[in-house]
């Protein structure tokens, strides 16, 4: 009975792997190269720039994490703001203003545009398998961002105001390009979200860009 319940439960085993990890990545390689053939407007080849002041890459526990160190000359009216985006049907994510750290909420890279201001607003989330969502769960608050399209909302509220963005597009980047966090040019008003993809692996980054309506 043992020699039969052996291989049965490595079979299982297998099957769980296939379905978990293995398909959700194959899923991800097609999904991934779909995007690219998009060729979506992230930002100008120019801004490309691997020297971003006060930004660097740095590891923690083998995850290359984008840190800012870059400082305001005036305080921030308000700590945190709330991010909506409805066609992944979530609703008022705590950001939290200049901060590298989003275990348990969004982060606002320090020293980026704050909402409503001519630059670029740049907010990190975490992803993980889609399974553990939830929208107190910060570790996988993400984990559906690949899913948003083209034309649709982000809504920011902030110190009383609403700030709606529209999405320009997607981009796929490698870990350590730091470029992104540049607005797509300098006279513009624009909103960056990032994340690790594929969703519970960070082998890249997901950037989501948009414009102030």
């Amino acid at each position: 009975m043992l020699k039969k319940a052996v291989p049965l439960l490595f079979l299982g085993i297998g099957v769980f792997l296939l379905v978990q990890i293995i398909l959700p990545l194959i899923s991800f390689k097609i999904w991934e190269i779909s995007v690219t053939n998009q060729n979506s407007p992230l930002i100008s080849p120019n801004s490309e720039n691997q020297n971003v002041a006060g930004v660097s890459i740095q590891n923690h526990e083998n995850f290359p994490a984008l840190v800012s160190t870059n400082t305001r000359t005036s305080p921030t009216p308000y700590s945190e703001f709330n991010l909506s985006i409805p066609s992944l049907k979530l609703e008022r994510l705590k950001a939290k203003v200049d901060t590298n750290n989003f275990e348990q909420n969004l982060a606002h890279l320090p020293g980026s545009a704050l909402p409503g201001e001519k630059g670029n607003v740049f907010i990190t989330g975490h992803s993980s398998l889609p399974q553990l969502f939830s929208t107190s769960n910060f570790k996988a608050i993400f984990a559906n961002l690949p899913n948003i399209k083209k034309g649709d909302q982000i809504i920011i509220d902030a110190g009383g105001q609403k700030f709606e963005y529209i999405v320009d597009g997607l981009k796929i980047v490698n870990p350590k390009e730091i470029w992104v966090i540049n607005p797509p040019d300098n006279q513009g008003r624009y909103l960056s979200l990032m994340t690790c993809v594929p969703p519970g692996l960070y082998l890249k980054r997901l950037v989501v860009i948009s414009h102030l309506k």
